[in-house]
C-alpha cells in the first residue's frame, strides 16, 4: 500500500543522513589529499551503494521485503518504533507472516540507507550542474542520468511493496542496483581518467564487452532464481534431483508477469518450473565461466593487465564457491549475500575495464 503521510519526515531524515555521510567522508579524507573532492565523494558513494546492494540481498533473504506492508514508511509512520503497536498486532495475527519487529527494522534500515545514497547522488548531480562542474569534460549528462536512475530505483522499491514482491519487479530492482553501480563506476572513470585517448587494444576489448554482456544476462537469470526462491529446488551438484537433465517447464518458469509462487494460470508454480529457473542459471554460469576464463587467459598475455586479471580471477572463484555452497549447504545466508555482492563486484571491474582509455589496460 502507498501511504505518503510519512514522506516529509523521511525526506528530512534522508537529508540529515546524507549530511552525516558527507561529514564522515570529510572527516576521513586526508587533509593533504590531492584527490579532487568530487572524485573522492563518488568513490565513497559507490562504496555505500555496494553496501546497499548487500543489505538489499540480506533484506530479501530474510523475507523482510514486506516487513512494513506500506511505502515509504511503516504503518504510516517514519519508524518501526512509532509503528510498534501495529507490528505487534500483525505479528500476533500471523506469527509466521511477513511482518515482525525484526523484519520491519531490516526493511526500514534498507530504506534509510537507500535514501542516504540517493542524497549523495543528488549532491553529485548538483555539483556537476554548478559552473565549476560544467567545466569538467564529463559534463552533466552522466550525473543527471545517475540521479534519474536512483529515482527509478526508488519507484521500483515502492512497487516491490505495493505489488507484494512480484518476481519481475524485484528482479528489475536488483538489476537496477547493478546499473547504479555501473553508472557510478563510469563517473569515477570520467572524473579520474586522462583526457587524451589512444588507439584501442583490439585484441582484448571485444572479449571485455562479451564478458560484460554475458555477465548481465547471467545476473538476470540469477535475479530470477532468487526472487522465485528456486535455489533449493536442486540440492545436489553437479546433477539436479539426481539427474543431469531433470524434468523442466520453461514456459511457466519464464512467464514474467505473474505473482510470487504462482504460475501463469494462477495455480502454484510447479516443481518443473522452479527446476527450469534453477537449471537455466546453472547453464548460464557455465557460459559465463568459459567467457571469463578465456578473457583471463588473454589478459595474462597483455602488458599491464595482471592486476585486474587477479581481481577477475578472485571474484570468479568467489562466485563459483558461493554458487555451489548455496546448493549443497541449503542456501546459507553468508554465501547467498556474497554471491549477490560478487556479481556486483564483477560488474564494477568489467565496467571499469571497458571504460578505460583506449590503450593497454592497467
Amino acid at each position: 500500500m502507498l501511504d505518503l503521510a510519512p514522506a516529509p519526515a523521511l525526506m528530512g531524515f534522508a537529508a540529515l543522513l546524507a549530511a552525516f555521510l558527507c561529514a564522515i567522508f570529510w572527516a576521513r579524507r586526508s587533509a593533504g589529499s590531492t584527490l579532487p573532492w568530487r572524485l573522492a565523494l563518488t568513490v565513497f558513494t559507490l562504496f555505500l551503494t555496494f553496501d546497499l546492494v548487500l543489505f538489499g540481498a540480506f533484506t530479501r533473504l530474510t523475507d523482510s521485503g514486506l516487513g512494513c506492508p506500506d511505502w515509504p514508511g511503516c504503518y504510516g509512520t517514519a519508524s518501526p518504533l512509532a509503528a510498534h503497536a501495529d507490528i505487534a498486532l500483525a505479528q500476533q495475527a500471523m506469527p509466521d507472516g511477513p511482518v515482525t519487529h525484526s523484519k520491519a527494522w531490516i526493511e526500514m534500515l534498507h530504506r534509510y540507507l537507500a535514501s542516504g545514497v540517493g542524497g549523495l547522488i543528488l549532491l553529485l548531480a548538483v555539483a556537476a550542474c554548478l559552473p565549476a562542474g560544467r567545466q569538467h569534460r564529463m559534463g552533466v549528462a552522466l550525473p543527471l542520468l545517475t540521479l534519474a536512475w536512483v529515482c527509478v530505483q526508488g519507484a521500483f522499491g515502492a512497487l516491490t511493496v505495493t505489488l507484494k514482491l512480484l518476481p519481475l519487479v524485484v528482479s528489475l530492482h536488483l538489476l537496477g542496483a547493478y546499473g547504479l553501480l555501473a553508472l557510478l563506476t563510469l563517473q569515477i572513470r570520467a572524473l579520474g581518467a586522462p583526457a587524451q585517448r589512444v588507439p584501442p587494444n583490439v585484441r582484448l576489448r571485444p572479449w571485455l564487452w562479451l564478458a560484460l554482456v554475458v555477465l548481465l544476462a547471467q545476473a538476470s537469470l540469477g535475479a530470477w532464481v532468487s526472487t522465485n526462491y528456486a535455489v533449493l529446488v536442486c540440492s545436489d551438484f553437479p546433477t539436479c534431483q539426481g539427474s543431469w537433465w531433470p524434468e523442466m517447464d520453461f514456459l511457466s518458469a519464464y512467464t514474467l508477469w505473474r505473482p510470487l509462487g504462482l504460475g501463469p494460470d494462477g495455480s502454484p508454480l510447479s516443481l518443473q518450473a522452479l527446476t527450469a529457473i534453477h537449471m537455466a542459471h546453472r547453464l548460464g554460469a557455465l557460459v559465463l565461466f568459459g567467457v571469463l576464463l578465456t578473457l583471463l587467459l588473454r589478459m595474462w598475455g597483455e602488458p599491464g593487465t595482471q592486476v585486474p586479471a587477479r581481481w577477475l580471477a578472485g571474484l570468479l572463484a568467489l562466485q563459483v564457491a558461493t554458487g555451489i555452497s548455496n546448493v549443497i549447504l541449503d542456501w546459507p545466508m553468508l554465501a547467498a549475500v556474497l554471491h549477490t555482492g560478487g556479481a556486483g563486484a564483477l560488474l564494477v571491474v568489467l565496467v571499469w575495464l571497458v571504460s578505460a582509455p583506449r590503450a593497454a589496460i592497467d
